[in-house]
């Protein structure tokens, strides 16, 4: 299992190499894969469940905003042009494909790190709509290299006074713990970046 973890790992450096990824960083976050991979390979079964149990679970974000606007009119306000000025300036974000918010519907960006480019592709794999609700969720299926797993879900609430409350859960994974704790507080800025947005966008006009 370890020589084959090696050699998965010289391939994957080469793949990486061809994706512009640096090839030193590369080789840090797998020699971390097949070292896991060993291990786990001479540990017991029993030992190797408690291991996934902490070594897994994934981070979750949660971020709430309040806007003036009706949630049925919100709800349809998720479009392009908003995904647009979601995004921070900072990695520059380049939307090559956006279907919208369906099920079945595709999302593809190019993220600039000005040294390397990045590809993300989320699809929209739930959707509903019950009362006072409006829902859907997008799931990386290809990601930058620092992200393993990544699952958003958009909720679009009727609040009980007026208004809408925008509910942005993510629970997202990197290739190692450490890393999960390092894109914590910055993903979580990304959100924080939201808000005003959403209040400005969907406030009351006259």
């Amino acid at each position: 299992m370890f020589l084959n973890g090696l050699k998965f790992t010289l391939y994957k450096v080469k793949v990486g190499l061809s994706n512009g990824v640096p090839l030193s960083l590369f080789k840090v976050l797998r020699c971390q894969e097949v070292i896991h991979n060993f291990l786990f390979s001479i540990l017991n079964t029993a030992v190797q469940r408690e291991l996934c149990i902490f070594c897994f679970k994934s981070m979750q974000i949660k971020v709430r905003t309040y806007v003036e606007q009706p949630y049925q009119l919100v709800a349809s306000g998720f479009t392009k042009e908003l995904f647009m000025q979601l995004n921070p300036p900072v990695p520059p974000v380049k939307v090559l494909r956006f279907d919208g918010s369906q099920k079945g519907h595709e999302v593809h960006l190019e993220l600039n790190f000005w040294l390397f480019k990045q590809k993300w592709i989320s699809y929209i794999t739930e959707a509903g709509v019950e009362p006072g609700e409006v829902w859907f969720v997008d799931e990386g299926i290809k990601l930058p290299f620092f992200l393993q797993a990544w699952r958003h879900k958009h909720r679009i609430v009727q609040h009980p006074g007026g208004g809408t409350y925008i509910i942005d859960e993510v629970e997202f994974k990197c290739p190692f713990r450490g890393f999960d704790y390092l894109f914590y507080p910055l993903l979580m800025l990304q959100f924080i970046y939201r808000k005003p947005v959403y209040k400005r966008i969907f406030r009351h006009t006259v």
